[in-house]
């Protein structure tokens, strides 16, 4: 049940309007009263033939109008709406009666005590799953009622009318959530075919913006390509104060863009946070350079792959951080890989592009909490963010088809990982939307691994079979345990070509198999295999598809040690793996 406190008016005649009114879509049925500040005396202009809406404003106002003219408040009209989930039963007006009255007592607008004045109110149903309650904001003593914080109080107060009631239970939050469209803005929507409202689709193209961005110059570059009117507010001095930003055809009656402040999107797009992923990073860098041995530089991005193998690997270092590291670390990772997300949905291949956009609109609520990240910590995530923007759009097949299923992979433990950090810090709201953005990452996974999975499969087919009967006893020495249940999976010839592989690049597969096996309890994976085969090409820097996955069945090499398979270019060592299942 979501209570919501709408902005103050100057004109209860018009809100009355409104709520008895057909509605922008002819969505408004049987607009009438179902309770009021004098138990149902109070006239109903949607039942009884006699009444208007000017003898219920006139009823409700009448305290507002024994004040002084200059005692008057100009925005007198207090409105909130509450409605019940879609999955909720349909409450008759005696239920929603209750409701209103106890979240007008929650709230202060009329605490019901027999000896506490309070304001005049009526709550009109108008749809089977919401109520609007209306109300004058001066009480019957002339003075101003005592609702502060009438939003929390009126959640709090929702969470108990939905247990009491066998309705669904909504996620608490924090007040770190970004500001949710307004009716208005969905009624626009649908009117102009818009999946999403002007304000959602700003937010998701202001994130991807800022996904890896070094600078405030890169940053409005890439609104401007993504074709945003931009308003920016600078001071003398030339600094950057704020920015706004609108869609082209998003207009106002009056034919005029409708501008957004970074702000009014989510709390981290503000310019001032916005800056912090600018300027702490290179103040921690430079903190580095003064405090340790100088650190060897990466090579450079070189294409699409590429750029998913060092993203994999700057994604197991956050989750070590968020495993091991402190709040605030872990806070900067856990946003940080947001950025990667939205990187990742904007160049990934078309087939797991939905299921991706979907992760990053889910995670990008559990990247904000009262822990206030601190930024440098998430340096190697952002950069990943960079490169795979500036590495290009990836194919969905051969190298970067397996190596996005590697990087999918890696990020769907993240995802995991983020949502039991918050867990356990009793962030509800945050821990729902990385469980939420994992159920996609886990979609968009089984997507992008079709294709090289199957390659791997074949590739695992085709060896010897003095090979694979290698395999199978190195399998059974290793996880006797799981040996049987893993055998019988589909996945199972892209392991043993994964050892295989191993073996010809001069890896022990047993010790690495060994060292797998110990990064994550496997016994409830979903497929122990191909967590394995990414976890074993992973660690041991092999090419996540193969040049000869589809070549004829690969002889048995013991007799010809120098025999290797192509290597693709290393990236940072990547030892370990999670301790999350998928």
């Amino acid at each position: 049940m979501i209570p919501r406190i709408h902005k103050q008016g100057s004109s209860t005649r018009g809100l009355l309007n409104y709520l008895y009114g057909k509605g922008t879509h002819d969505e408004h049925v049987d607009p009438h009263l179902v309770a009021s500040f004098d138990h149902l005396m109070a006239p109903d202009p949607g039942r009884a033939p006699s009444a208007t809406k000017e003898d219920l404003q006139r009823l409700l106002d009448q305290p507002l109008h024994l004040l002084d003219e200059d005692r008057r408040p100009d925005q007198h009209v207090w409105h909130c709406s509450v409605r019940a989930a879609a999955t909720d039963r349909i409450l008759s007006d005696e239920e929603w009666a209750e409701i209103a009255r106890r979240v007008v007592a929650a709230t202060g607008i009329d605490p019901g005590d027999a000896d506490s004045a309070g304001c005049r109110w009526a709550a009109v149903r108008h749809a089977d799953d919401h109520i609007h309650i209306v109300a004058t904001l001066v009480r019957e003593d002339g003075r101003r009622p005592d609702h502060h914080r009438s939003g929390r109080r009126a959640q709090a107060e929702c969470r108990l009318i939905e247990k009491e009631l066998g309705l669904h239970q909504v996620t608490p939050g924090d007040g770190t959530a970004a500001k949710r469209a307004t009716s208005a803005e969905r009624h626009k929507a649908e009117r102009t075919g818009r999946e999403r409202t002007a304000r959602e689709e700003l937010r998701e193209t202001v994130r991807r913006a800022v996904a890896g961005a070094t600078g405030q110059e890169e940053f409005f570059d890439r609104l401007a390509a993504a074709g945003l009117l931009i308003r920016k507010r600078v001071a003398p001095s030339g600094d950057l104060l704020g920015y706004k930003v609108a869609l082209p055809d998003d207009r106002n009656k009056d034919n005029e863009p409708v501008f957004y402040s970074g702000s009014t999107l989510a709390p981290d797009l503000s310019s001032p946070r916005i800056r912090e992923r600018w300027a702490l990073p290179a103040e921690a860098a430079a903190a580095t350079d003064d405090s340790g041995p100088e650190q060897p530089a990466l090579p450079p991005v070189t294409g699409p792959a590429f750029a998913r193998r060092r993203a994999t690997a700057a994604t197991w270092q956050a989750l070590l951080i968020i495993d091991h590291g402190s709040d605030g670390a872990a806070a900067a990772q856990i946003a940080a890989a947001g950025e990667v997300l939205d990187a990742l949905a904007k160049t990934s291949a078309a087939h797991t592009r939905t299921e991706l956009r979907e992760a990053a609109f889910a995670f990008e609520r559990a990247g904000r909490s009262h822990i206030r990240a601190v930024r440098g910590h998430d340096r190697a995530l952002r950069q990943a963010a960079r490169d795979l923007v500036h590495s290009g759009p990836a194919l969905g097949r051969g190298e970067d088809g397996a190596t996005t299923a590697m990087l999918i992979d890696m990020v769907f433990f993240l995802a995991i990982a983020a949502a039991s950090w918050h867990a356990k810090r009793h962030h509800s709201q945050q821990a729902a939307a990385a469980r939420q953005a994992a159920e996609h990452l886990r979609a968009a996974y089984q997507a992008a691994s079709a294709e090289p999975m199957a390659a791997l499969c074949q590739h695992g087919h085709r060896l010897a079979p003095r090979i694979r009967q290698r395999q199978t006893g190195l399998l059974q020495q290793v996880l006797p345990e799981l040996a049987e249940q893993v055998l019988a999976e589909a996945g199972w010839p892209a392991l043993a070509a994964t050892l295989d592989d191993a073996h010809r690049a001069g890896h022990d597969p047993a010790a690495l198999l060994t060292e797998a096996t110990r990064r994550r309890e496997l016994d409830t994976a979903g497929s122990v295999s191909d967590v394995l085969v990414w976890r074993l090409r992973r660690s041991a820097h092999l090419p996540a598809l193969p040049e000869n996955a589809h070549a004829t069945p690969a002889r048995d090499h013991r007799h010809n040690p120098s025999s290797t398979a192509p290597i693709a270019q290393p990236a940072p060592d990547v030892t370990n793996d999670s301790s999350r299942r998928r």
